[in-house]
């Protein structure tokens, strides 16, 4: 085991191949140099995200303590990317929210 983090379920359970890793609880495997250099943030699709992408939702989504939820196909402003488990902070509905990156997919 290493402490190197998963990049789809952000355990620590990793185990190190000499060409690849692959996580022990989610079973995701990713090659040794995404680990160098920036983080790569990526879509439910495998789409890479940037700074300034406009992103819809694929599923309807609850929001935490309110009673509002996205629908499929809200579309956001565009995004930036921050670090964390949720990589996505951006505003649809006119609502400020953190969202992870397994729920949207890059319009455009």
């Amino acid at each position: 085991m290493s402490e190197l983090l998963c990049p789809m379920c952000e355990m620590n359970e990793v185990l190190d191949f000499p060409d690849h890793h692959e996580c022990v609880t989610c079973g995701h495997e990713w090659p040794r140099e995404e680990e160098a250099g920036e983080r790569v943030v990526k879509d439910a699709y495998g789409n890479v995200l940037a700074d300034g992408d406009v992103v819809a939702m694929i599923k309807d989504l609850k929001l935490g303590g309110t009673s509002q939820v996205l629908k499929v196909g809200t579309k956001s402003k565009p995004i930036r990317l921050v670090d964390g488990d949720h990589e996505i902070s951006c505003k649809m509905d006119g609502v400020s929210i953190a969202l992870k990156a397994m729920y949207v997919k890059k319009v455009g």
